[in-house]
């Protein structure tokens, strides 16, 4: 095919010589049917170059640029360029990102990925309910295929909404069996994860941890690869000692994360960040989930030890674990991850953790401002933080800051397209942040690759089989209905609001 490139004339061909503008049309057509809609034919095949073209793109490098009427080469599983007008390798399947926004996959860094199963159940519940049937009561019948099933329900979800690395914080696992049940819904996903191991809820201060069983398990899996890695999951609640200490030993042992619930009124605070300061157990990487009910000094502890914040703010909102704690994270220069808690309560969806972190940052804002009789005239917090933090915060969370997060040559191309062409809400996108932040949901989610692989396009997954898991599901809703029985099931999922 001969090259061309528009000019003021029409288009100029080979040597330069210019046709006519109605040829030129005719010229452009042809050229963007075969060069920007032939994706319709294509199959991505297995190491075969991706060239995203002339998108908006929000790199999330250091200096936060936006680059308009961009490309990105990805081959393999890296970015090899990013500009305008990249020349695509002759292989290359072609994505049309005109009229798009193309950001760095979004990074969930708190998720309770086996309780998917019974997404919306506990709706109206507080946090009480929450802890009473799901984790006492529903928690102690789940069989491994059950955790099997929440987990790649729920790893499907993620790539599908642009999240391309999620945190599994696994609490739900009894036994080794139900461990391995978590791992292969993990793998059988071609997303990013990290299991982060939580063990038998009901054996007191991470004592499982220390058992020969979760030894053999941690010798057989870790330390992971690439695409599934691993923490160790435990709430410190202790006051008095530290009966916490063999579970940090084997997590220092195993040289992984520590994630941590902390902050949560009437549960944890701030002894229990003391505790775990005056104990040595603050090691640089720890992330601290919630933190809406910790003091000044123990955001200090968190920053002066390298800790971060992973804040669930429909979570934090909902079940009063303490107020959504972004003003002291800027404060005390906490680094801010984003995650979404549990789909059991809430949405699931890093849109939506966006939206409600930036409204209940402004709202706090604005409330304090009218009770000292002013008004608010600056936002504190912009649509672009919280973009950072739902892509290089979770990055850097994870220690993977170096190749994850944002856009940049070098980097794994974990990519996500915004871009609805059948929507009225997918344009004019005049503000990319602000579009992404306050117009954008899941459903806009045009395409999505991981690791360099494309797992969806045009807003289908690719080579996902949601039938099978649909029926997974299902079968792990009609084992936990059945043995608690249809008035229970009731009862449970519809509270008595008086109480």
């Amino acid at each position: 095919m001969t090259a061309f490139e528009p000019t003021s004339e029409g288009i100029a061909v080979g040597d330069g010589m210019a046709v006519a503008p109605t040829v030129s049309r005719i010229l452009m057509e042809w050229n963007t049917r075969n060069v920007m809609e032939s994706d319709n034919q294509q199959q991505f095949g297995q190491g075969r170059p991706v060239l995203l073209r002339g998108g908006t793109v929000l790199t999330m490098d250091t200096q936060r640029r936006v680059l308009t009427d961009a490309d990105i080469l990805v081959v393999g599983d890296q970015i090899t360029a990013i500009g305008p007008r990249l020349a695509a390798p002759d292989d290359a399947a072609v994505i049309d990102a005109r009229g798009g926004v193309v950001m760095p996959g979004m990074i969930d860094t708190h998720r309770h990925m086996w309780q998917t199963s019974l997404r919306g159940y506990g709706a109206d519940w507080t946090l009480t309910q929450y802890v009473v049937v799901y984790l006492m009561q529903y928690g102690r019948l789940y069989r491994p295929e059950d955790i099997y099933a929440g987990n790649l329900l729920a790893a499907i979800e993620a790539i599908d909404s642009g999240v391309t690395t999620v945190v599994d914080w696994s609490h739900g696992l009894r036994t080794v069996e139900h461990g391995a049940a978590a791992l292969d819904a993990l793998r059988a996903v071609p997303g990013r994860f990290v299991l982060a191991y939580g063990g038998n809820i009901e054996i007191p201060n991470g004592g499982w941890a220390t058992t020969p069983d979760f030894r053999q398990f941690a010798d057989r899996h870790l330390p992971g690869d690439d695409m599934l890695q691993f923490q160790l999951a435990l709430d410190v609640t202790s006051t008095d000692g530290f009966p916490e200490q063999d579970f940090f030993d084997v997590a220092r042992d195993l040289g992984v994360a520590v994630t941590t619930h902390a902050g949560i009124w009437g549960y944890n605070g701030d002894d229990s960040i003391r505790n775990m300061y005056d104990h040595g157990a603050m090691r640089p990487g720890t992330i601290y989930i919630h933190g809406g009910s910790l003091s000044e000094e123990s955001f200090r502890r968190i920053a002066d030890t390298g800790g971060f914040l992973s804040i669930s703010t429909e979570s934090e909102q909902s079940a009063g674990q303490g107020y959504p704690p972004t003003a002291a994270a800027q404060a005390f220069g906490v680094p801010v991850s984003l995650s979404t808690d549990t789909s059991v309560w809430w949405s699931s969806d890093m849109f939506t953790a966006m939206r409600a972190t930036l409204g209940a940052h402004r709202a706090r804002g604005h409330l304090q401002a009218h009770e000292k009789g002013e008004t608010l005239l600056q936002n504190s917090l912009r649509a672009e933080d919280v973009v950072d933090w739902a892509t290089r915060g979770g990055a850097h969370a994870l220690g993977r800051g170096s190749d994850l997060g944002s856009l940049e040559p070098g980097k794994k191309a974990d990519i996500v397209l915004v871009k609805n062409e059948s929507s009225p809400v997918g344009f004019p996108v005049l503000n990319p942040y602000g579009h992404v932040t306050l117009q954008a949901q899941r459903a806009d989610v045009h395409s999505v690759l991981v690791n360099g692989r494309v797992v969806k396009h045009k807003h289908q997954l690719i080579d996902i089989d949601l039938t099978d898991a649909r029926r997974k599901v299902e079968d792990t809703v009609d084992h936990l209905r059945g043995l608690v029985g249809e008035e229970q099931w009731n009862t449970s999922m519809n509270p008595d609001l008086a109480a």
